[in-house]
């Protein structure tokens, strides 16, 4: 999975396990697999979860929706019910899967563009053609607050973007961003839901998200939420964004109750299966683990400091765990830009760690989706050996340029799109 550097691959024991722990965790959340664990089809009976839908009840099935995996869980439900799909539209940012029935289409990420626009425009319209015995498959996915797309009655696209990015740059956590977004949107809040009615309503969720909150999971398109915008302005406010045509649409927007429709939400696969697997797959090898969170979110530099001083400790003293040892986490770490380089919230996190870590202990954090930040690369794998001078790597993490110091290196761990989005997923190893 990995384009392994020089570095990297001719590494110890150590760099090997790390890298097998986060494909093996990589692996288990991919869309493919959760659907294969948790969605069955018997005879006319479409099981998902706990839950069970009568085929034989609908004339129609659609699959809608967005995200970074939401081509691959078409393309699975695809699989699974075959000629049954009728057809459907999903957007994406980089297809990695090929349904025959079911258009992919490509958005933008992290900020929104024209293509998410046309992307979400063209689920909207398919959404409105839906009746009582249509049954709509919602695959939705990490990924799809930037890739679906509808700006609200007077905003823009580019006014959209502005604000994503800005709030992004500011490091504001995905809830304030959503509460933005919600407000600003059509489809998100339980747009495409509202758009589908009177349909039956299915969204099928790659949670990218700490806590797994359909309502968070790309701003929540199948999850009727309502807009509170004062609660958007608010999280302009801390953050002094000025995006006056944001600002005055808020202004103007009168609050709302939630949609009255019902909806089935099913969370199938989260960092938590990421971490599950990447754990089995150390345990396998001899190695003692310890989940420290599946939920950490904050400043990725700091975090990834943390994470040193707890190899360090293992190492030292055998707590949290006795050597040799696997310590693992997930969660959402933000970065908030003041400089003018090239990086990642993964990149942060190693490139902080890096300069701190003992001899001997390795460390992988990368974004599951196989691209960190706007880079090419979905994180980096580092030990006490990376960085010559911690104070070279101070400064690159000043200017938010961890990229250039860990490509040179050859730290920068690249997959490509992997097909799936389930949070970061972090593995140290501390050996004997």
């Amino acid at each position: 999975m990995f384009e392994r550097s020089a570095a990297s691959s001719g590494g110890s024991a150590a760099h090997t396990l790390v890298l097998g722990c986060l494909e093996a965790g990589i692996e288990a959340a991919h869309p493919r697999r959760a659907v294969e664990r948790h969605c069955s089809v018997d005879a006319e009976t479409l099981t998902i979860g706990d839950a069970t839908y009568d085929l034989s009840a609908h004339g129609t099935i659609l699959v809608l929706g967005g995200g970074k995996a939401a081509d691959e869980l078409a393309a699975a439900f695809e699989r699974m019910l075959g000629d049954r799909v009728t057809d459907g539209t999903v957007v994406t940012n980089e297809r990695t899967a090929d349904p025959d029935r079911i258009d992919v289409s490509i958005g933008e990420h992290p900020a929104p563009g024209d293509g998410s626009v046309s992307g979400a425009q063209a689920v909207l319209d398919r959404a409105a053609t839906a009746d009582d015995r249509t049954l709509v498959i919602a695959a939705v996915a990490g990924g799809g607050s930037a890739l679906l797309c509808a700006p609200a009655a007077g905003l823009s696209v580019d006014d959209l973007r502005g604000v994503s990015t800005g709030l992004l740059d500011a490091g504001a956590s995905i809830e304030e961003l959503n509460v933005v977004r919600r407000a600003c949107s059509s489809i998100k809040g339980g747009g495409l839901a509202a758009a589908a009615a009177p349909a039956t309503v299915v969204g099928v969720l790659v949670s990218d998200v700490v806590g797994d909150d359909p309502a968070v999971i790309a701003s929540g398109p199948t999850v009727p939420t309502g807009v509170d915008p004062e609660a958007a302005l608010e999280v302009l406010d801390r953050y002094g964004l000025d995006v006056p045509a944001v600002r005055s649409h808020l202004a103007d927007l009168a609050p709302s109750d939630p949609a009255a429709v019902a909806v089935d939400n099913h969370v199938i696969t989260s960092g938590r299966d990421a971490v599950d697997a990447a754990r089995a797959h150390a345990a396998d090898r001899g190695y003692r683990t310890c989940v420290l969170s599946t939920r950490i979110e904050g400043e990725a530099a700091p975090a990834g400091r943390v994470h040193a001083a707890i190899g360090a400790e293992a190492a030292d003293s055998g707590d949290p765990v006795e050597p040799p040892a696997v310590v693992l986490s997930s969660g959402e770490t933000t970065v908030h830009v003041t400089g003018d380089g090239i990086g990642g919230p993964n990149q942060e996190f190693a490139l902080a760690a890096a300069a701190e870590l003992p001899d001997g202990v390795v460390l992988g954090a990368v974004d599951t989706d196989g691209g960190d930040g706007s880079t090419d690369a979905a994180g980096a794998l580092v030990d006490g050996g990376t960085v010559d001078d911690p104070e070279v790597a101070r400064a690159a993490l000043a200017d938010n340029d961890s990229y250039p110091l860990l490509d040179s290196a050859d730290a920068l761990l690249r997959t490509g799109a992997t097909g799936t989005n389930v949070n970061d997923l972090r593995v140290l190893v501390v050996p004997a």
